[in-house]
């Protein structure tokens, strides 16, 4: 059973991106969701001294022009635990990042599709890792 007390986030400009992805993470189980559309509402949210979200999941085109490094931001900001970064517009180029000290690359789509969310969950979440591992046992 997922950990329904994960706090994610979802960082879109296009309004459809954000509710095909939440439609995702809720079939998983995840509802503790909050859907953001600009870069300037992901900084005010993580400049408080709230509580910490554990994974955001945002398309890179969300910085556009300015001299942001995306990656680095999620790593230095304390309220941001783990972050998908995917790339709307270039696909070779997008990069998941699940940890602040560890980062993988995968080729993503243009936006995180099924598969490379259930595998970015596993990472996230560890109640899944654990579910599926004893499921295996089970069979064996």
């Amino acid at each position: 059973m997922p950990n329904k007390a994960l706090r994610l986030l979802i960082a879109d400009g296009a309004f459809h991106q954000r509710v095909k992805i939440e439609k995702m993470l809720n079939h998983m189980g995840y509802f503790r969701v909050a859907p953001l559309s600009s870069f300037d509402e992901l900084v005010a949210l993580t400049r408080s001294s709230g509580v910490a979200f554990d994974l955001l999941i945002i398309n890179a085109a969300l910085v556009g022009a300015r001299q942001v490094n995306l990656l680095q931001y999620c790593q230095d900001n304390p309220l941001i635990r783990h972050a998908l970064i995917y790339d709307g517009q270039c696909a070779q180029h997008s990069v998941m990042s699940v940890s602040a000290r560890q980062t993988s690359r995968l080729p993503l789509s243009q936006s995180p599709d099924f598969d490379a969310l259930s595998r970015c969950m596993e990472r996230v979440d560890p109640t899944v890792t654990a579910r599926r591992w004893a499921v295996v046992q089970e069979r064996d």
